[in-house]
């Protein structure tokens, strides 16, 4: 029953699941709360250009895309806070010019085919022992930020009524996008580019319909992004199925129940 266990990729993949899954519903219930959706979407293809640009070098990828991304999101983040653009709006620029230049970063690559298709759908084979210091590193960072959970979730509702109490709210979504452009970053490798949105959505989505608090929801998240990517996997390992999008049909799974479940509970 446990032989997967005799092999490191799957030992690799369960602690990689366990990280990961944490930081991205962690994460994950202010991108839904703020209605920032698009933002996983475009700071997973804003990485694809740092990604291309490693793969192009010859340096591990993530030491390239995590800069890369960060800066992206900064970007993002000023572009929205100083000009009279949607947030939308700003984020489809910088989807665009990133994808742009990673097209090109993999075009003037060779045999670049692999390695790219496993960066774009996720793979359990992918996961090395410098993700899992990565998502290590992550963690430890996210743990060193609980105390501003608070003053994010204050913000999230009400960002004048925080603006008035004198809180830094402005450095805070700085802080903030950053964060989540690390947690998009190390989450690729399991998921993969094409899923990294959902895989961010999903499970906060799930608990918002499950909660009458943000706390709760919170919890929640992570607890279902946690469940989902334990049995994503060993669905994905005995079935040989591709592990990111086995783990989004199962969180998917999770968000009907719960949908259906509110549906009834509104009657």
């Amino acid at each position: 029953m446990f032989d997967f266990l005799d092999y490191s990729f799957m030992i690799y993949a369960l602690i990689g699941a366990t990280l990961i899954s944490f930081l991205a519903s962690y994460y994950g219930v202010f991108v839904v709360e703020r209605q920032m959706s698009f933002l996983g979407s475009g700071l997973a293809h804003a990485a694809f250009g740092g990604i291309a640009l490693g793969l192009l070098l010859n340096i591990e990828p993530l030491i390239i895309a995590v800069p890369f991304t960060i800066i992206v999101a900064l970007g993002i983040t000023w572009v929205k806070e100083e000009t009279q653009l949607s947030g939308d709006t700003t984020i489809g620029i910088f989807f665009a010019v990133s994808m742009a230049l990673g097209i090109i970063f993999l075009y003037l690559k060779d045999n670049y085919t692999a390695d790219a298709m496993t960066f774009l759908f996720g793979s359990i084979l992918a996961i090395k022992k410098f993700d899992l210091y990565a998502a290590g590193f992550m963690s430890f960072v996210t743990l060193l930020t609980f105390p501003m959970w608070k003053r994010w979730a204050y913000a999230t509702f009400d960002k004048e009524l925080a603006r008035t109490d004198r809180l830094p709210v402005l450095r805070d979504d700085y802080l903030l996008s950053v964060l989540i452009a690390m947690t998009v970053v190390i989450s690729i490798k399991l998921v993969g580019i094409v899923m990294i949105a959902a895989f961010l959505v999903i499970p906060p989505a799930t608990s918002r319909l499950l909660s009458h608090s943000f706390r709760w929801m919170t919890i929640l998240a992570v607890l279902i992004s946690l469940i989902s990517a334990y049995t994503g996997l060993m669905i994905s390992y005995y079935r040989d199925l591709p592990s990111g999008a086995t783990i989004i049909l199962v969180e998917s799974v999770f968000f009907i129940f719960a949908a259906i479940y509110n549906k009834i509970q509104n009657k």
